[in-house]
Order: structure tokens, then sequence, then C-alpha cells
């Protein structure tokens, strides 16, 4: 057990005896410890210290907390402007693809309804034509054959790019038979009422066309609805037939021709919309001879109703 000697001296002994004596005394100050400096930054200038980090003339550091607010592109590589500007050109030519295949689109059509319109000229105002396109029902029959078997060519077949010469052969022939048709039926009606049905599909495909381009709503999601009218639109054109074949009523007639303008300008609005590409479906670039026969035939359609509207009202 250690005795009272043992114990550690007091404080104020061990100041007065201390138990190394070589080892100096702590000097005494007759006057208090200045205060620490703060940590606020000093208005001089910094000096560079290690890492980048300034050092005042105080001794310490400043904070690290930036001056000035960071902007969008702070921290942002000069590459990502590179790329930015590579997705607006993309943009760009996306857009610019899309407009030229719309500008050949219309070009095709133009040409078609051309054709078609000449040829329907030619058979209500030369004679001799007129008489034989009625007389020969053969002919008629036989463009008829020519033109459905060229539609399912030109439909089912995909070619590729370097043949697009054959499709636009086809395209030829297809437009040559519709014209045919078209031309052997507007000779049984006036000339007047040709012209009536002429000027009004013309004004039709035009309101079509500015309302397609300004509209928001996307009818090119209603293609299954558009389908089961068409099929709607078949049938109702045979019980037409049939009740026709044992007399001979007129409002009926024109009310499945009305009946027919409106689903056929339904399938233009449609076929327009595919064309636009900011639609939920859209045709390729590479698809300009669907495009313009799609277009085609709906305006031959609606120009073929509007007819036998303006021939029955004529008939009155």
């Amino acid at each position: 057990m250690p005795s009272k000697t043992d114990e550690p001296p007091s404080y104020e002994d061990a100041l007065q005896q201390p138990k190394y004596a070589d080892f100096p005394a702590p000097p005494h100050h007759g006057f208090p410890l200045p205060p620490p400096p703060s940590y606020s930054p000093s208005p001089d200038p910094p000096c560079p210290g290690v890492y980048g980090i300034s050092r005042t003339s105080s001794g310490f550091y400043p904070s690290a907390a930036p001056t000035t607010v960071p902007t969008l592109s702070a921290g942002v590589p000069s590459s990502n402007t590179g790329d930015m500007e590579d997705f607006l050109s993309t943009q760009w030519e996306s857009t610019s693809i899309r407009h030229a295949f719309i500008r050949k689109v219309y070009l095709t059509l133009a040409a078609q309804l051309a054709v078609t319109f000449s040829v329907v000229a030619v058979f209500i105002f030369v004679e001799p034509v007129q008489k034989f396109v009625q007389i020969y029902s053969g002919v008629y029959w036989a463009s008829f054959g020519i033109f459905v078997v060229v539609y399912c060519i030109l439909i089912c077949c995909k070619e590729p790019r370097r043949r697009f010469p054959w499709n636009l052969l086809l395209l030829g022939v297809f437009t040559l038979a519709l014209s045919y048709m078209a031309g052997t039926i507007s000779s049984y009606y006036e000339t007047k009422a040709v012209f009536v049905a002429m000027g009004v599909t013309a004004v039709i495909c035009v309101a079509v066309t500015l309302f397609c381009f300004q509209t928001k709503v996307d009818f090119t999601s209603c293609g299954g609805l558009l389908c089961i009218v068409s099929v709607l639109l078949v049938v109702l054109g045979i019980v037409t037939a049939v009740v026709l074949s044992f007399k001979y009523v007129p409002w009926l007639h024109m009310l499945y021709a009305a009946i027919g303008a409106i689903v056929h300008t339904l399938f233009l609005v449609y076929n327009t919309q595919l064309l636009m590409g900011n639609r939920q479906l859209a045709l390729s670039p590479e698809e300009y001879i669907y495009g313009a026969l799609s277009l085609y035939i709906d305006v031959v359609d609606i120009f073929l109703f509007i007819l036998q509207i303006s021939g029955a009202a004529d008939l009155d």
C-alpha cells in the first residue's frame, strides 16, 4: 500500500519545486492573453496557398463558398454545345425531308388529277367518244379489272428504291384505268352536273387540306373506326343497288351518295394527316407513291359521289 509521501504534490508545490530542475518553468505574464482572431477574411489581397486555396494575412482561410451564382451553362463541357447543334440540325433536316416529301406527293397528285379530268373532259365533250364508252361497256369492266389488279400490286408489293420507276409506271397505268372509269361514268351525266361536281370537289379538297394543317385533332388514331364505316358503306351500297333495281327512288340514291361523300372526305382527312408526320401514325418519306395513290382515290371517289348527287338533282 503506498504511503502519504508517495502522493503527487499539489499544483502550487509543483510550480515552486519542479520535479525536473532542468525543465524551465513556464513564463508568468502580467497581462491577459489577447483573444484569437475572427474567421472573417481580411480585405488584403489573398496570397496563393496550397491546392488553390487562398490564405489571408490574418493566417486563416476564407470561406470556400462561391461569390457568383452559377448559370445553367456552368460546368457544362464545350462538347454539349455541339451536341445541341447536332440535335437542332437533325430536327431541321427531318423537317425539310418531310416538307420535300409532302411537295412530291402533291405534285404527283396534281399530275394524276390533271390526267383524270382531261380524260373526263374528252368523254363529255367529244360525242363519238361519249357514244363509244356508252355502247361498249366491256371496256369499262376491263378498266375496272386493271384498276383492282394494279391497286393490289401497288399496296402489297414493297419494292426497293432502285426499282421505283416500275412503281411509277404502275401508278401511271392505275391513273389511266381510274380516269377511264371516271370518264365513262361522267358521260352519262349532263355537262353542268359534271362541272358542279368538279367545283364542289375542289372546294372540299382545299378545305380539308387547310383543316388538316391547322387542327390539333389526330385522325390517324381513328383507322379502326374508318374501316368499320367503310364496311357499312359497302353494305349500304349493296342494299341501295337491290332496292333501286326494282323501283327508282331518287332520295335513296342521293342519300347513299351523300353518305359516301362524307365517308371519303373523312378518309381524305386521315390520309392527309398521314403525310404530315406529327401525328400518331405517319408515312415514311420514301412512300410518296402510296401517299399520292391514297389521296388520288379519295379525291376521285368524292367527285363521283358528288356527281351522283348533282346528276340526281338535274333529273328532278
